[in-house]
């Protein structure tokens, strides 16, 4: 009996990984810094919270300057980011789920990394689109790592600046999302144990926010 479930365990181990080879990685573009927007000031008055979303899938530069514009690498020779993060820690992790599956922004290859096949955008917030309004074709979802912050011992010290530090990535998506035309919202109410099973987060990965992100319908 001992042998049978061994080998039921690794068989299953087994299909988890080939599900996951199944999902190739997304290569990303370089950021366009010379991409018209809004000035700020016509940005920060187009603002808003978006509730419904064009299901038209996003163009790969348009993915490629939100993820950069919300946390990328802006001086890669010292790996510092375009939002900031207490004491450095760089502890905000955005995941990326699109229709085919859940991804991870690996900021310093530029390429969106799989993590698990399947379209899951329905399972990772607790309040659902109203019937018949399509998902958006993309969420990011923000983690924070709460193991990098070195220098923090207790977990409410850790837990109060990573809520800090996912308002910063947050505010970036928000305000790229006004100036160039996509529609966003923020969201709190993810589904942590949900998200903890499909990405299959560590006690220290602590899921934040939700930012649907989509054209305008």
């Amino acid at each position: 009996m001992k042998t049978t479930l061994i080998l039921t365990a690794t068989a299953l181990m087994a299909c988890a990984a080939t599900a996951q080879d199944d999902l190739a990685p997304i290569t990303l573009k370089a950021p366009d810094l010379n991409r018209q927007a809004a000035s700020l000031m016509q940005t920060f008055s187009k603002r808003a919270s978006c509730t419904n979303y064009s299901d038209r899938a996003l163009a790969i530069q348009d993915l490629s300057d939100l993820l950069w514009t919300a946390n990328g690498f802006n001086r890669p020779e010292n790996k510092h980011r375009t939002a900031g993060s207490g004491m450095n820690a760089q502890d905000i992790d955005i995941y990326v789920f699109l229709p085919e599956g859940a991804y991870l922004y690996d900021a310093e290859g530029s390429v969106l990394k799989p993590v698990a096949k399947g379209d899951f955008r329905s399972q990772v917030v607790t309040q659902q689109p109203a019937q018949g309004v399509p998902q958006p074709p993309v969420m990011l979802i923000l983690v924070s790592e709460t193991a990098r912050f070195t220098r923090i011992q207790d977990d409410a010290g850790k837990l109060k600046f990573a809520a800090f530090d996912a308002g910063l990535v947050s505010q970036n998506i928000s305000i790229f999302c006004a100036g160039t035309g996509l529609q966003t919202r923020c969201r709190a109410a993810v589904n942590v144990p949900k998200l903890k099973e499909i990405l299959k987060l560590t006690d220290t990965q602590v899921p934040l926010l939700d930012h649907p992100v989509g054209y305008a319908k």
